[in-house]
């Protein structure tokens, strides 16, 4: 089925994906994060939020049989897909192949075993079961933005201030390392199978004002365990997630972090604290820290 076919309204997203699907006897497995989408609005939304144009190159993950994939190539200079399933990924091959289209660099592998070719821009209806460890892996590299699908909470978590229900590790790691910007929702009922939840399509721009590394990670993990508790009490119970050490070295290294602070905000609750404030607690934290 050509493009053009498919823009003129003879077959709907929705309808086109079925077919495809259907003469080759697939069965989407939710547990894989295989829900594709089949709302040709949304879709077109998402191709105009990346501003795509001949000089890009544009890695996609979780290519899926070419929904977002075959129009990107129409308008990028190339395409990276990335397809871990084998059958999915025969599918889009054969796709690009009736398309006859050559700009795409089709990978039939686990994205986060992959070292990414060369890209600017990144546009994917993520796997949602690794929304987490794929972004952090994305952000490693160096782009311009990325437009991404995930699931909605999710989404709201990646950029939620100081306070609210939502904020998380997961906020402050973004605060430092991308601005996040939610470009629009989209509900369960504009994929096939439908989520049990509904998505939003948020962009990335990275940022580089703050270097922040795994024992920072660590400290953030060790808190977020208990945001509800006071900082300190939370790093007492969760300390095994920066270092495995006895009770009393680890009372002894939270002495001195209280001591380190001018303004003692060990006492506040983990889920008020600022993302800077978390920041210097890992800054201070590691001046003290024996090993």
């Amino acid at each position: 089925m050509s493009l053009n076919k498919r823009e003129s309204g003879t077959f709907s997203l929705a309808q086109e994906t079925k077919k495809v699907l259907n003469e080759h006897g697939i069965r989407l497995n939710r547990k894989l994060g295989q829900n594709y989408l089949i709302d040709d609005f949304k879709r077109k939304k998402i191709l105009n939020f990346a501003r795509l144009n001949s000089k890009d190159t544009v890695l996609e993950i979780g290519a899926g049989i070419g929904t977002l994939t075959i129009p990107m190539a129409h308008q990028a200079g190339h395409v990276v897909a990335i397809e871990q399933d084998s059958k999915i990924f025969k599918i889009l091959e054969e796709r690009l192949e009736e398309e006859k289209l050559e700009n795409v660099n089709l990978i039939n592998c686990d994205a986060l075993k992959l070292d990414f070719p060369y890209f600017n821009k990144i546009v994917s209806n993520l796997p949602y079961q690794i929304s987490s460890p794929i972004t952090f892996k994305l952000l490693k590299y160096d782009f311009d933005l990325a437009i991404l699908m995930y699931q909605k909470e999710f989404a709201q978590r990646m950029n939620a201030p100081a306070g609210s229900k939502h904020y998380s590790r997961l906020s402050v790691m973004m605060y430092f390392l991308a601005q996040v910007n939610m470009l629009d929702h989209v509900s369960a009922q504009s994929f096939i199978p439908p989520p049990k939840v509904d998505s939003a399509v948020v962009q990335l721009t990275p940022i580089d004002e703050v270097t922040i590394d795994d024992f920072f990670a660590s400290v953030c993990r060790a808190l977020f365990q208990h945001r509800r508790k006071k900082a300190k009490k939370a790093l007492k119970e969760s300390f095994h997630e920066i270092n495995a050490m006895g009770k009393g070295e680890v009372k002894e290294i939270l002495n001195q972090l209280n001591l380190s602070f001018e303004n003692d905000f060990l006492e506040e609750r983990v889920f008020k604290l600022s993302p800077e404030q978390i920041l210097e607690i890992s800054n201070n934290l590691k001046l003290i820290f024996p090993g």
